[in-house]
């Protein structure tokens, strides 16, 4: 540790500090505008100047490190001031070049309000300045469909730019020009094809660069915030949702270091607009072949009438990727009780069954555990695209160095380097012979990330086996380390699995219920991601008009993951609760309380007229939902077991289960901004400033 003086304060900081650092530790505020504590060091805004003493003029605070401060004539600590005249004027100066060129248009700024250059100029500004000159002019920049430009106001703080290059791994911003001339670009004027591209309006000091979709929709002060986690990926990644009365105006990212540091994907941040579109807001019952309106009560007569004649054995219950765990929860009880035996959650096919231990299907190390992890294979999955922000804390540990990553499974155009093993089960099954093992063997904590794509296929138990037999022989699954980890894409998947939602004895999986012939009635809770075929009676619960809904004989109106209180648990067993942040539209209602009410006239009455209660029967049953927050680790000897499966794996290649990263779900689909994402994305449209 180093003794240093700030302010007349002594404090004893680390040597690897910086000067911003050390008087920050000593609670001294510093104003920055280049500066991230994500980001690498630029140095170019000077904002943050201190005092040091004997040094002839004040120094850059972030750039400046604590190891390079000389003691004093007579051997005394270091000393900062970070309040003196000095410093005073030294910022009112800075702060005085800022706005030379900065247009005075704060009140038609996105940024105003939450904008730290006006906090700033309101503590170091000056109410007149010296210079008479034109302001400069920059023309706009076009970066895609999300991010919107106003260049005038950029300060040349480059934090857009370094984010770009180290955090999201895309470098697409960099700077042309010197001194007045110096601009922010992408060089050929083209979109921005980044997952991570939203992340960089939040990063950005001023309203250079700001929010395309929510341009002019409201301002910070009328929005009630309110926190909660995202759904659409299986982190669940901690954020905030911002309403104004009972619509969903904006979603920000949180800090959580656990899961998603700062930053969000850009599908969690803007599907704000496919919550309010193509919304289900009243039931449906199907008539002669076409949907009419319909009330709660004649919706649910005309379920009891169809339950009443056919038999459990014909009747069954699909979970979908974004339903809570009580609605689960209540869903399995229901089904328990009307004796059917059909139920399953993975209508993605996926060969996961909790009886072979929980271990077999989390992500054991955590997500932390990437950082210290110190070798990684990837076995069918392509995590730019599954998990964008897990793929940003990959590429995080490589550029920390001596990371070795070799992937089994699609060639993906990842954001770092890696060694291509080969593309399906044979490379997988001859892992511990190839050059690459001798890096994982001699790692002490190697990881093995194996996708739910490796796990969706008619091989998928077999697949399975042979990961944990690679993760098991590589030295992943050791004492005080369980480097056996699968990333799953559905936020639902691990909760259902967890409370056993699969086929009990003798039941039918999903696919198999799928299957023509094999159900006379199927309730889907917000299943669209599977065709069901003619001939079964389908009800349906969920929130968007989308291929469920299409294919439903009755429709019940749920609840989306911003309008209810709910627990999920994320693909690490890390157990989440989502909180209401605005109510559904119209007569829809919250998931688990549908099945509540259905269940009285279907008389086989759910014992829970609440939320408070129906959480207290979830936990009595699995103690381990109580614990929010918290990971319940898993016995690694399931994965022992799991490898001893074996079984005969197919020659066909492993694919990514997801194909296009901006519609995966029916909230996705409902959102235009995604589908000019994915326009972008997919190469589909030339993306230019033309447009």
């Amino acid at each position: 540790m180093t003794r240093l003086i700030v302010d007349s304060k002594e404090i004893d900081v680390p040597p690897e500090y910086t000067l911003l650092q050390a008087c920050e530790a000593a609670g001294a505020e510093i104003p920055r505008f280049c500066f991230h504590e994500r980001l690498s060091i630029a140095g170019n805004c000077r904002m943050c100047l201190v005092e040091l003493v004997g040094s002839p003029k004040p120094v850059a605070s972030c750039a400046w490190g604590v190891r390079d401060c000389r003691p004093g004539p007579k051997g005394e600590p270091p000393e900062v001031r970070t309040r003196s005249p000095m410093v005073r004027k030294a910022r009112e100066g800075v702060m005085e070049f800022l706005l030379i060129n900065h247009p005075l248009d704060c009140p038609i700024c996105d940024q105003g309000g939450e904008c730290d250059l006006q906090d700033q100029s309101m503590a170091y500004g000056i109410d007149s300045t010296r210079f008479i000159e034109n302001k400069r002019a920059v023309e706009d920049k076009y970066l895609g469909p999300l991010v919107k430009t106003s260049m005038n106001r950029c300060i040349q703080c480059t934090r857009c730019v370094r984010f770009a290059t180290e955090v999201a791994g895309v470098p697409e911003l960099g700077a042309t020009g010197r001194g007045e001339d110096m601009e922010i670009t992408t060089y050929l004027e083209t979109a921005m094809r980044s997952e991570l591209q939203g992340n960089v309006v939040d990063i950005c000091p001023v309203g250079a660069l700001t929010s395309k979709p929510y341009a002019f929709a409201a301002r910070p002060w009328e929005l009630n915030k309110t926190e909660t986690i995202d759904v659409m990926d299986a982190l669940g990644c901690a954020i905030r949702v911002d309403t104004r009365g009972r619509e969903v105006m904006r979603i920000l990212p949180r800090v959580n270091e656990d899961i998603n540091e700062e930053w969000i994907s850009d599908k969690t941040r803007h599907v704000v607009d496919g919550l309010r579109t193509q919304r289900l807001d009243q039931p449906y019952l199907r008539d002669n072949g076409r949907l009419r309106l319909a009330s709660w009560s004649e919706a649910f007569h005309a379920i009891a009438a169809k339950v009443a004649k056919t038999s459990p054995k014909r009747i069954g219950a699909i979970v979908g990727d974004l339903a809570a765990v009580e609605e689960i929860f209540a869903l399995k009880d229901l089904m328990t009780r009307l004796q059917v035996a059909n139920l399953d959650c993975r209508q993605d096919g996926s060969s996961f069954d909790p009886a072979w231990g929980r271990a077999t299907y989390l992500f054991n190390a955590g997500i932390p555990g990437i950082d210290a992890a110190d070798a990684l294979l990837i076995v069918g999955s392509n995590p730019r695209k599954e998990a964008a922000i897990l793929n940003a804390r990959i590429r995080k540990r490589w550029r920390a160095g001596k990371f070795p990553i070799g992937v089994i499974g699609p060639k993906a155009e990842l954001t770092y380097p890696y060694d291509y093993l080969g593309a399906g089960p044979e490379t997988l099954a001859a892992i511990t012979r190839h050059s690459f093992a001798d890096a994982l063997r001699k790692a002490e904590r190697p990881m093995v990330i194996v996708g739910a794509g490796a796990f969706a296929r008619g091989d998928g138990a077999a697949v399975a086996s042979l990961a944990a037999k690679a993760a098991l022989e590589l030295g992943a699954v050791k004492e005080g380390w369980n480097g056996y980890c699968v990333l799953h894409s559905a936020a639902a998947r691990v909760g259902a699995l967890d409370v056993g939602f699969v086929p009990g004895s003798g039941g039918l999986t999903a696919r198999q219920m799928a299957a023509y012939g094999t159900l006379d009635l199927a309730f889907l809770l917000g299943v669209d991601e599977i065709e069901i075929a003619p001939g079964a009676f389908v009800i349906y619960i969920g929130t968007h008009g989308d291929r469920g809904a299409s294919r439903a004989d009755v429709i019940l109106p749920g609840a989306a993951y911003p309008e209810k209180s709910a627990i999920y648990v994320n693909t690490e067993g890390r157990v989440q609760m989502a909180t209401r942040a605005s109510f559904p539209p119209g007569d829809a209602r919250e998931d688990w309380a549908i099945l509540r009410a259905l269940s009285d006239v279907l008389k086989h009455r759910l014992p829970y007229d609440s939320l408070r209660a129906l959480r207290q029967e979830l936990f009595k049953s699995y103690p381990h939902l109580m614990r929010i927050g918290e990971i319940t680790p898993a016995d690694p000897a399931g994965i022992r077991k799991l490898a001893a499966l074996d079984g005969n794996a197919e020659k066909a290649p492993f694919t990514s289960i997801v194909d296009d990263f901006y519609l995966t779900n029916p909230i996705t689909r409902a959102s235009a901004v995604m589908a000019e994402c994915s326009v972008v994305a997919q190469g589909r449209a030339a993306a230019t400033a033309a447009e």
